[in-house]
């Protein structure tokens, strides 16, 4: 019998061993670079939700149709069918990244809390999950938990830093 459990780490692991980490992690650079850059003239909540989402929604198609363009150009022949399925699933996994900062802007507009608590969330999410799959790739490699944790730091690093950079603006 399969637990529950048994069934997340498969799901997990499947999902590491994915392409879509790749493109997560890059939504999700680009969709904190957009909540930081908003943080310094906030829209409102609304505004900030749309913003965040149509960037997720342009980084995805600028995915696609960087993916079909290169596919055509390396084989020198269309997109299959099958082909564009997977294009269009990683495109997605980059929107998903890009634009997932989005619900705090939503729960934000609904009056679940202010503003600043949803840039605040945006934020510190996106880093979390780009530090995340920093420590699970390290830990995949055979590396120790502490090995593990200074990667994910590194890698954090270029969240981190902008979210320096902009507390050093303001």
């Amino acid at each position: 019998m399969v637990t529950r459990q048994g069934r997340l780490r498969r799901a997990v692991l499947g999902h590491l061993d994915s392409p879509d980490v790749a493109r997560i992690i890059y939504g999700s650079v680009v969709g904190l670079a957009v909540v930081v850059a908003l943080q310094v003239h906030p829209p409102t909540a609304a505004q900030a939700a749309g913003i965040v989402f149509a960037t997720g929604l342009a980084i995805g198609l600028a995915e696609l149709y960087a993916e079909i363009i290169g596919a055509e150009t390396r084989s020198r022949r269309p997109v299959e069918r099958r082909e564009m399925r997977e294009m269009l699933r990683q495109a997605g996994a980059a929107t998903l990244g890009a634009a997932f900062p989005a619900i705090f802007f939503v729960l934000a507009a609904a009056g679940a809390f202010d503003l600043g608590l949803a840039f605040r969330l945006a934020k510190w999410t996106g880093l979390g999950l780009i530090c995340g799959y920093g420590y699970l790739a390290s830990r995949l490699t055979g590396q120790t938990v502490l090995r593990s944790l200074v990667h994910a730091a590194a890698v954090g690093a270029i969240g981190g830093a902008l979210i320096a950079f902009k507390a050093l603006l303001h």
